[in-house]
């Protein structure tokens, strides 16, 4: 009879072992996204953060990455988000690293007070990149002027319809190095007295092997989810993943209208155009 109650219990509520949530963060990061591009930002990731911090019985929680970079202000905003609940709710953060931690995907690892990869992970690009097309030369050639009225002299920076100006490409540089420093900044305040930071290529945007990562102090072991966790806390740990809330019927809640079909046909192009650029940036790793 107390096993049927037992099993009748919702897992968390079980005594049966020690419950590590799982919350999986995986793919590029930016504010928008699409059919063709999902998106990782807070916006999709933070309810489930939210859930796996609030089970009390867990000692700690593990968040599996496989990210390889895009938005800094999105990778701090859940970067953030991660250590406001882990003060919070007195958590351990267990970071995890498939693939790829890499540029936006590394500063989100950064967040957990241990990071583990496999030997074969990439890990790093501690850097700042911006990347676009010019296309004057194409305009000239079908015949299409350019006409931009603006009140500002640089309303039109970086515009990709134009020639390239030199002290445009300087504000976007000095735009980045910012952006560098902040960067720079959280990774010796979150892996001080483990970094390499005397090695010069730690911060020149270069990536590594898990393996490499290791000596460099970007990561603190090597090994996987299921195995690491069951060394720590008993063969008897389960694993309970968390997603993003669903409703009442049990689907997971859309959180954008569905598109009609003269939507999905205007789209497509573009679309066709995210997937191109999405498999160029994990392509940067190999992937």
């Amino acid at each position: 009879m107390a096993g049927l109650l037992r099993r009748l219990l919702p897992k968390r509520f079980r005594k049966e072992g020690t419950v590590i949530p799982v919350v999986r963060l995986s793919g590029t990061i930016m504010a928008g996204g699409s059919p063709f591009r999902p998106a990782l930002n807070l916006a999709t990731v933070g309810q489930a953060l939210d859930k796996a911090f609030s089970v009390k019985a867990a000692p700690a929680i593990a968040i599996v990455i496989n990210s390889p970079g895009g938005s800094p202000v999105q990778s701090r905003m859940i970067y953030n988000r991660i250590r406001d609940l882990a003060v919070e709710k007195k958590k351990k953060v267990l970071v995890f690293v498939e693939d790829v931690a890499a540029s936006g995907g590394y500063m989100i690892a950064l967040a957990g007070d241990e990071i583990i990869a496999d030997p074969t992970s990439i890990v790093g690009s501690i850097g700042v990149v911006s990347g676009g097309f010019g296309f004057p030369e194409l305009l000239k050639k079908i015949g299409v002027e350019r006409r931009v009225y603006t009140a500002g002299s640089n309303k039109v920076i970086l515009d990709p319809f134009q020639p390239e100006k030199e002290k445009d490409i300087e504000y976007l540089k000095s735009l980045q190095l910012e952006i560098h420093a902040i960067f720079i900044h959280m990774v010796r305040e979150r892996r001080a007295g483990r970094i390499r930071a005397d090695d010069d290529t730690v911060f020149s945007g270069l990536f590594w092997t898990g393996t490499r990562g290791l000596e460099l102090g970007l990561i603190d072991g090597l090994g996987d989810l299921r195995g690491e966790l069951k060394k720590r806390y008993g063969e008897k740990t389960r694993l309970e993943p968390v997603s993003a809330g669903r409703s009442l019927f049990g689907r997971r809640a859309p959180s954008i209208a569905l598109p009609g079909f003269d939507a999905i046909a205007a789209g497509l192009a573009s679309g066709l155009a995210e997937a191109a650029e999405d498999k160029a940036l994990w392509g940067r790793y190999g992937l």
